[in-house]
């Protein structure tokens, strides 16, 4: 164990302390793993300023069917900001999660009416089921509350066009969105036009 793992909850207690007496920030909100860093920090609140007032409050975890972590970095995190995440990648990552999870986070991350939920969980054990509509569905939801209507504009119309066999048509501004989260290659003009007349 490294010196900064031994001493994190003592780190972060202090953090919580630093906040709460300079900045006036009396409640610190995490996860439910975070539970013995924050009471850390309303106990060195109370001991060191004699203070009362610092307020702690956790959430479950949002985990995954097999235990790990939702969104951390094995896995690669997923950030709001499209600065860190473009909204193709955030939408991409949505569209990709099992089957075993998508009812679970239906119900967790977005603002579906249950009734409608239910029905795509019972949609999803019929034989005419397509394929990842659940999926969809998750992805436009998560992504229109994060990034809006033109970001799930930008990143449905980058997914769709992705698609083998597709002939969607994509402007600059959409090419320039995905191209950092495509594989892709570059090539002079000129190779272009030579292999194209062969």
């Amino acid at each position: 164990m490294s010196y900064t793992e031994f001493t994190y909850q003592l780190l972060q207690g202090y953090d919580f302390l630093y906040l709460f007496d300079n900045e006036g920030v009396y409640v610190q909100i995490g996860g439910s793993d975070q539970w013995g860093n924050i009471t850390a920090g309303t106990e060195l609140i109370r001991k060191i300023l004699q203070a009362e007032g610092a307020y702690g409050l956790t959430f479950p975890l949002l985990l995954k069917r097999d235990g790990t972590k939702f969104g951390k970095s094995e896995d690669g995190a997923i950030w709001l900001s499209p600065s860190m995440l473009s909204p193709y990648k955030f939408y991409e990552y949505f569209f990709s999660v099992p089957d075993a999870d998508v009812v679970r986070f239906l119900r967790i991350l977005t603002f579906l009416d249950m009734k409608e939920i239910n029905e795509l969980e019972r949609a999803m054990k019929n034989p005419g089921y397509a394929p990842n509509a659940a999926q969809r569905k998750l992805a436009e939801e998560v992504a229109r509350f994060v990034h809006g209507e033109d970001g799930l504009s930008e990143a449905s119309k980058a997914t769709e066009a992705l698609r083998p066999g597709s002939e969607t048509k994509l402007d600059w501004k959409t090419i320039e969105g995905i191209a950092e989260d495509v594989p892709s290659c570059s090539l002079p003009y000129s190779e272009v036009f030579e292999s194209s007349d062969r």
